[in-house]
């Protein structure tokens, strides 16, 4: 069972206030971070991203021990993973990274509402940096 959610406060990776920068940012919020018991070395850490309308983040890679699953759970997401088509993701829908993948776009594909998605880490414990951007 996974116990001990810490608060969201004490772990807020945030790169802008409110859920978009001036830049068009998205809001990074890490939502939950877990040691798993029985893997040694990894953790779980679930980070809630928060586009505004027209929103997007830069191109960016994860930790090479990083397996992603993400949920958006408001708006449409449009995400691009190394060289495969970019596909828009509705509310309710998931997608995974694996290891090593670049994520060439990752943006809200509407301009006039928000989204939200929640991305799901399986990652080494000590991994404290979870988005290199490229820019």
């Amino acid at each position: 069972m996974l116990r001990h959610i810490l608060p969201t406060a004490a772990l807020a990776v945030i790169l802008a206030s409110g859920a978009q920068a001036d830049d068009g940012r998205a809001k990074l919020t890490i939502v939950y971070d877990q040691q798993l018991p029985n893997v040694e070395g990894k953790s779980i850490k679930a980070v809630l991203v928060e586009y505004g309308p027209g929103g997007a983040s830069p191109a960016h890679t994860h930790p090479k021990s990083a397996f992603i699953y993400a949920t958006v759970l408001e708006g449409a997401i449009r995400s691009q993973v190394n060289s495969g088509p970019a596909k828009v993701y509705h509310a309710g829908e998931s997608f995974a990274e694996f290891p090593g993948d670049f994520h060439r776009v990752s943006a809200n594909a509407r301009s006039t509402e928000p989204a939200r998605l929640l991305a799901v880490f399986v990652v080494g414990t000590n991994e404290t940096n979870l988005t290199n951007f490229e820019d």
